[in-house]
């Protein structure tokens, strides 16, 4: 039996258990596990007799294609530390990731490697296409470079790196380990029920820790890992239907586009599981994909990239808390603290904290925003003297009576208006109500007598009319006054997203700061 260590360890088990089943489908490629498996000790040996060694950091620039996979479950082996970078980042969003990284290789596509080729002059580092890993390509002695140092690798080491979108400055990069990304596999696979016949959509960025998940819980459970970069909604489900795929793991913007194309009754029908991450689901969305997909069982999942995934809501609590983030996942603690430190009462707001085996190891190279959120938890028995690492996340939630958790808002997202500080969420929520709204975005802007007056950014439905009055007096008729947004803003396309496909509410505060520079009252 394999210890499992790393995701390699996964690997390696699967393809011992499922060695003849899929582990990889796209379009007409279809691979097994005992194939997978194959191509990582060679790419693994091409990379240790090239030097890659424990500990270098590698990045990655591609989009999710096979050899994409390989190449990052071969770093993994070598005992390197990955550094993804999302493929729709431009230039110097990827010069930066290399530079505060100090990777000392980028692999890459030849047509991506030339579209940066100018931000990378001076820049020390290797560059290697994908091709360049391909046999034949590499004149590597077979049976002279080791495939995996497991001597030089613990559960404890750094594994990867991922960069945040940057939403509140320029990407920091959050450390993983290896014990991180395999005990984050488990989790998760246990309670979505994940099984060796279930086939996982791929449609998340591998750069984000969600999206990294599809592909780590397929390990774990010996499941097929289907991938798509998509252009348009409307492939989602041609593609589902073509490969049988069972299990959709989503962001907000991505499920709002899902549940506004049509579903084949085959497609929609096979899936059995689709869960949400990264912000909260408005319960009309919700509504949209149960009918969709009749069969399937939703999980409301609430993570953040610091300490990998922290709360889900089981199905059965769905029908009846549908706004609840729900409990902890196996494997985690959750605390609501106050800023000194001691526990909320039940339906106080306080900042959620994560201690356990997801708490990431801090940012690279940032020791100080490292220090003030990833702090020592003090065990109440005294006489282990030895502490551990939580994380604060930021996160301002409570709970109810029942210990089901409830997301109020980011910290730095509150909006602090008229002496109140209120959760965007509450606002958006008025408006989800209505079937001509597809996005919604609450946003404080300064103002010189409120102190932030809310906005709101909306993507209405192309085909139903809507007009910012009515909008206002919906408002007004649901809110507290001082929670009815002072301006509505309608664009005819999809709000702005960061890299990982949330809606990039730093980009519309940006363009609306100075919009009440001078008084302005609202025309109905």
């Amino acid at each position: 039996m394999t210890a499992h260590i790393s995701l390699y360890d996964l690997l390696q088990d699967s393809a011992h258990q499922h060695g003849d089943r899929r582990a990889f489908a796209q379009g007409a490629k279809t691979v097994t596990y005992s194939e997978l498996l194959e191509d990582v000790r060679l790419t693994a040996k091409r990379l240790a007799y090239n030097g890659v060694q424990a500990g270098d950091r590698v990045a990655v620039y591609a989009g999710e294609q096979y050899e994409t996979i390989v190449t990052f479950l071969a770093i993994n082996a070598r005992g390197a530390i990955l550094v993804p970078i999302n493929p729709q980042l431009k230039e110097q969003q990827a010069r930066h990731i290399l530079l505060d990284s100090g990777a000392r290789l980028l692999i890459s596509t030849g047509p991506r490697l030339r579209r940066i080729e100018a931000a990378l002059t001076d820049i020390e580092l290797d560059t290697w296409s994908l091709e360049k890993l391909q046999p034949d390509n590499l004149n590597t002695p077979p049976d002279t470079a080791p495939v995996n140092p497991h001597s030089t690798v613990t559960d404890s080491d750094p594994a990867a790196i991922l960069y945040t979108s940057g939403s509140t400055g320029r990407p920091k990069g959050v450390v993983l380990s290896q014990r991180n990304l395999v005990s984050g596999a488990y989790s998760v696979a246990h309670y979505l029920r994940l099984q060796a016949d279930d086939v996982i959509l791929g449609i998340l960025p591998l750069s984000f820790d969600a999206g990294l998940s599809q592909l780590t819980t397929a390990l774990v459970s010996g499941a097929c890992y289907a991938p798509l970069d998509f252009l348009q909604a409307g492939e989602v489900p041609t593609f589902c239907e073509a490969h049988g795929v069972t299990v959709i793991t989503g962001v907000p913007p991505l499920w709002m586009q899902l549940a506004s194309v049509q579903w084949p009754q085959p497609a929609g029908a096979r899936i059995r599981c689709f869960a949400n991450t990264g912000g909260h689901m408005p319960p009309p969305l919700l509504e949209k994909l149960k009918r969709a997909f009749p069969n399937a069982l939703p999980y409301l999942m609430y993570g953040l990239t610091e300490a990998f995934r922290s709360t889900y809501l089981p199905p059965e609590a769905a029908v009846t808390r549908p706004d609840s983030i729900g409990k902890a996942v196996p494997n985690a603690d959750i605390r609501v603290l106050r800023p000194n430190g001691t526990e909320c009462a039940a339906g106080e707001h306080g900042e959620l904290v994560h201690r356990g085996a997801f708490v990431t190891l801090g940012y690279w190279n940032d020791p100080e925003l490292t220090a003030q959120r990833f702090r020592p938890w003090v065990r109440p028995d005294r006489q282990i003297l030895r502490t551990e690492t939580a994380v604060w996340s930021g996160d301002i939630v409570y709970r109810d009576q029942d210990d089901y958790l409830y997301f109020v808002a980011r910290s730095d997202d509150m909006i602090k208006t008229s002496g109140y500080r209120v959760s965007p969420t509450e606002v958006e929520e008025v408006l989800f109500a209505l079937d001509e709204v597809t996005e919604a975005a609450a946003f404080g802007v300064p103002h010189p007598q409120l102190g932030e007056a809310i906005i709101i950014s909306l993507f209405t439905h192309p085909h139903r009319q809507i007009t910012t009055p009515a909008l206002i007096k919906l408002c007004r008729d649901k809110l507290p006054t001082y929670m009815v947004p002072l301006h509505v803003s309608l664009h005819d396309s999809p709000l702005p997203r960061n890299p990982n496909g949330k809606i990039d509410r730093k980009q519309l505060k940006q363009q609306f700061s100075e919009f009440f520079s001078t008084p302005l009252t609202v025309t109905e």
